[in-house]
């Protein structure tokens, strides 16, 4: 399992918090100016505020006096690379520092769990368990052997089937959630065996119900 903060591609619409330090704390105090408001939805599904560089439409962020940087499609650890490689080919500090936090880290879990949740993850590292854990964990109708993730690679959406039960799953990609992955637990035949029986009871139940009611009606009027 590798380190998930590390290795996760960004993507575009991600809010960054981009910090530059040096040795001369007033010579980097201008690259720390600009960070600009947005409006960061949370677990309770109210919205806070987060000062950070958006990653645009384009894929693009734009720093003050470094320009702009391709940031969608590269980790991490790319971009602050390419971030202290311009500020030292530029000469504009001595020994930069630069540390990348992702704002907008959220997971969603929905399904046969006890509270479908959008989670916030601060941390920026999350494991599936730890996700189905703060949604309460699984109900008795949950499929362990077959967790859907739904995540977002190169622009498109991919669905990823995931066994709990199996030892390989902690060797998985999928051990680790990235930003914006969807968990969806599937109800078992128990589950949709007992919807489908209600439903059909639901007509035989209002037939019955019709049907007492013409009665009584017809008791009344005599």
């Amino acid at each position: 399992m590798g380190d998930a903060g590390t290795d996760v591609r960004l993507e575009k619409n991600t809010i960054l918090s981009i910090n530059i330090s040096s040795p001369n704390p007033e010579a980097t105090t201008i690259f720390n100016l600009h960070n600009t408001n947005y409006r960061s939805s949370t677990a309770t599904g109210s919205y806070t505020e987060v000062g950070g560089y958006l990653v645009n439409s384009e894929g693009n962020i734009l720093l003050p006096i470094l320009g702009k940087f391709r940031a969608a499609g590269i980790t991490k650890k790319e971009l602050t690379d390419n971030i202290i490689d311009t500020i030292l080919a530029r000469k504009l500090l001595l020994e930069p520092i630069v540390d990348i936090r992702v704002l907008n880290y959220m997971v969603t879990v929905i399904g046969e769990v006890s509270k479908p949740t959008v989670i916030t993850v601060p941390s920026e590292k999350i494991s599936l368990l730890q996700a189905i854990g703060l949604a309460g964990d699984l109900t008795i109708y949950g499929k362990r052997e077959n967790v859907l993730i739904i995540r977002e690679e190169n622009g498109r959406k991919i669905t990823r089937r995931v066994n709990l039960n199996s030892p390989d799953f902690f060797n998985s990609p999928y051990y680790y959630l990235e930003p914006n992955d969807v968990v969806y637990i599937e109800p078992n035949r128990a589950k949709v065996a007992s919807g489908s029986r209600t439903e059909k009871l639901i007509p035989i139940i209002l037939s019955s119900v019709s049907l007492i009611a013409i009665i009584v009606t017809r008791i009344i009027h005599r």
